[in-house]
């Protein structure tokens, strides 16, 4: 069989699941698997993970991981699954499975979903968001995965929140070692610290949203001038939101109105849209890491 006819396979390393998918060349799912991550555990991880992909049966295989490969080394870098960091996790694969593996960021793979089946099908230039216990971004350019030289392209949340404000104040610290990066003012964590802060009351984000307060008020300016940020540097077609608080609605009608005042031009086209997989995006887009072999 050509390669091109033979089905991709895609696994999501998650930090709590392992998922595994077998896309058909057509794109319709013909295999679905989920496992526990064994958390702390390399080799366990990297036995679950081959595990799936053989079990998916024949194909190509695309790894959607919380990190990057680092062009200097080859190994996992930036993975909040620390125990994956240093590992040499797509030699060990390939050794594993006897069969070429392509690994790319999960953010990178939620955008490369989107992109290609989802909210931004059509779209040239797509930015994948992912909103949740972490905050991260992707490029997608032409149906292909933007990487970068140093294979950080697309890391939003890892940079600074523009314009602080006196309500921004302190800059918190980040895992990364910075402080103030958009991802300790936009993942859902930090929304449930800043309504703690505001109210002495705990809730999740999910109930946050519900309750509409300021501390959901400060969340939605604060991605506005985030988001005007990628759009000034990048000028994307689409901007597609994933993860638990990509489902928040306000942020569809309130942040376009207010990126508006940051963005260097005098009308915004740039569309902010929901994603279409949803928790499928990243396993799918691990299988479209192998995109271009489609007929």
């Amino acid at each position: 069989m050509r390669q091109k006819d033979l089905p991709r396979i895609g696994v999501d390393l998650g930090g709590t699941k392992i998922e595994a998918i077998a896309l058909a060349p057509d794109g319709h799912e013909i295999f679905r698997k989920r496992v526990l991550t064994p958390r702390g555990d390399y080799d366990a991880t990297l036995a679950a993970v081959a595990g799936l992909a053989r079990e998916a049966g024949p194909g190509t295989v695309g790894v959607g991981i919380p990190g990057a490969l680092s062009r200097l080394t080859g190994r996992v870098k930036n993975a909040n699954s620390t125990w994956l960091i240093g590992r040499p996790l797509k030699e060990d694969l390939e050794r594993a499975l006897g069969r070429a593996v392509r690994i790319d960021n999960d953010a990178n793979c939620f955008a490369l979903s989107e992109a290609i089946d989802g909210a931004g099908k059509g779209a040239r230039a797509v930015f994948g968001v992912i909103l949740g216990t972490g905050v991260g971004g992707g490029i997608v350019i032409d149906g292909r995965v933007l990487v970068g030289r140093n294979a950080i392209a697309g890391e939003w949340g890892h940079n600074p929140l523009p314009l602080p404000g006196p309500r921004d104040l302190p800059l918190p610290a980040c895992y990364c070692g910075r402080a103030g990066c958009i991802e300790t003012y936009l993942s859902g964590p930090a929304l449930e610290r800043e309504h703690a802060a505001l109210t002495g009351q705990s809730s999740s984000a999910q109930e946050i949203a519900r309750l509409d307060g300021e501390a959901l008020g400060r969340y939605v300016e604060r991605l506005a001038r985030a988001l005007a940020g990628v759009i000034n540097l990048l000028d994307p077609d689409v901007i597609v939101l994933g993860g638990g608080l990509s489902n928040i609605e306000r942020l569809y009608s309130d942040v376009p109105r207010l990126w508006q005042r940051h963005v260097f031009s005098d009308a915004v086209a740039t569309r902010l849209l929901r994603h279409v997989h949803g928790d499928s995006s990243g396993v799918r887009g691990a299988a479209w890491l192998w995109n271009e072999l489609s007929p």
